[in-house]
């Protein structure tokens, strides 16, 4: 999930909107349209090329990019224009075994293969191992032997009647909030209470939003996709197009600078490795021994107030998604006219912010419990599970925690099985616990008031190797 960063940021990962707009240039392309690979396809029935992983290897290039699925070698160089998820999500995993991903990120596998078969240039050879690097063979194995077993629990597939109610649930609180301004007026009470269950409500509506953009609801992505841009539109003013471009590079990458955008936060935090970077070279923008403190300023209350709504529309307008913008836009016109006759044009945005920044610190506390404690650093070339498993950790569950959270205190579930159905996450985390518990993987779990005090402690300790890089290296 995502930490705040100013939108204009610097960074190799995000250098303007215009970025942004990888993800939507080219649509989604069709099979066999474009791809061009340099080494052009094998013809129907000749012997396919073998590579190895060192030819591999030098394919990790700007416009010239090649990966690895299913031990078949891609050129992608001209195609990834044009991958529905942007260029940066799939260029992410070249010179990769990206087999792990590829099952990760898809639902209909036989339909997206259709997309591979054009850009097929080769395979890897028979002495080469399926993987690059020092990587632990038999744990791949095993953990796609894990993704079988939970798919024939039948754990992907969705409770169409929890979703129902998740949503109905956020109706009847939109509702609820409008009635008590209604009923009772515009006084203090009714007005904070309204600003309350309208946040709840907001940080609902990130949950089931979060859940359509992984396709986990719908056995078909575009009904998904329509049923995202209406929560993610109507209900809360965003672009489901500039959400799914950014979390999904989290989820190809998470924790790792210049590919997981959420940690993407520097020159305004430090975190992990960035810190004695940033020590060493005598960087100091602000003084990030005290990163801790200005967190709570500039962190829980501005995140979705200030920089996402900024980015999000930014996004929108440069890189005309003008179906977002119209779904947005429903959202502003539906909040002001039903508010403006009880509050006017200023109290009405005055009840709008109130509601941004409550639901702000519940984004931040939520979605970065799992992950800011965690390892962060440069591309470490991991298999997809360890990958996963050092970037995350969960909390223990409980029926509120569970609700509350968005079943994101699963994070480690979540992040090995993205398009799993979160209602399912409780039946295969005992499976998740007996694979690490095999293989010496650290399945960390934590009590919510522990995970909450940790993000704090792991900006202090950034903070303080900072300090100690810049005085003394």
């Amino acid at each position: 999930m995502c930490m705040l960063r100013v939108c204009w940021e610097t960074s190799a990962t995000y250098r303007g909107p215009e970025d942004l707009c990888i993800a939507a240039m080219g649509g989604v392309g069709e099979p066999g349209g474009g791809p061009g690979p340099r080494e052009g396809p094998a013809p129907l029935g000749a012997p396919l090329p073998i590579f190895r992983w060192e030819q591999i290897r030098q394919h990790d290039l700007p416009g010239d990019k090649w990966l690895v699925i299913e031990r078949r070698v891609y050129d992608i160089s001209r195609w990834a224009q044009r991958h529905p998820g942007g260029s940066r999500l799939i260029g992410h995993h070249s010179a990769e075994d990206a087999t792990d991903a590829f099952h990760a990120f898809h639902q209909d596998l036989h339909f997206v293969r259709k997309f591979l078969k054009p850009l097929l240039i080769g395979e890897l050879a028979p002495e080469e191992p399926s993987q690059d690097g020092a990587q632990n063979a038999q744990l791949i194995e095993d953990f796609r032997a894990l993704r079988q077993a939970a798919e024939d629990m039948k754990l992907f597939e969705a409770d169409t009647t929890f979703f129902a109610l998740l949503l109905g649930h956020i109706l009847a609180m939109e509702l609820l909030a409008w009635l008590l301004v209604y009923l009772l007026g515009p006084g203090w009470v009714s007005s904070v209470l309204a600003a309350l269950i309208l946040a709840i409500s907001q940080a609902q509506c990130w949950c089931l939003q979060h859940d359509l953009g992984h396709a986990s609801i719908f056995p078909k992505s575009r009904w998904n996709h329509v049923a995202q841009q209406f929560v993610m539109g109507q209900l809360k003013g965003f672009s489901a197009h500039w959400w799914n471009f950014r979390h999904f590079q989290h989820h190809a990458k998470p924790n790792i600078f210049h590919k997981d955008p959420d940690v993407t936060v520097a020159p305004v935090f430090l975190l992990g490795e960035s810190s004695v970077e940033y020590g060493k070279k005598k960087r100091r923008y602000l003084p990030y021994n005290h990163q801790h403190l200005y967190f709570f300023l500039i962190g829980p209350p501005l995140l979705t107030l200030v920089n996402f709504e900024v980015e999000n529309l930014a996004y929108m307008l440069v890189c005309m998604q003008w179906t977002d913008l119209l779904w947005a836009a429903s959202f502003y016109s539906r909040f002001f006219l039903s508010y403006s006759p009880f509050y006017g044009a200023t109290g009405t945005l005055l009840l709008f912010v109130a509601v941004r920044v409550l639901e702000s610190h519940w984004f931040v506390w939520i979605t970065q419990m799992n992950h800011i404690p965690k390892e962060i650093g440069h591309e470490k070339h991991r298999d997809w599970a360890s990958s996963q498993l050092a970037a995350t950790c969960n909390v223990e569950p409980s029926l509120f925690i569970d609700w509350f959270s968005g079943h994101l205190n699963f994070q480690i579930e979540h992040h090995l099985f993205p398009t799993m159905p979160r209602h399912n996450y409780r039946r295969v985390a005992p499976l998740v616990k007996a694979f690490c518990a095999k293989h010496g993987l650290h399945y960390e779990v934590k009590p919510f008031l522990t995970a909450l005090v940790d993000i704090i402690g792991s900006l202090k300790k950034s903070g303080d190797i900072w300090l100690d890089a810049y005085l003394h290296q």
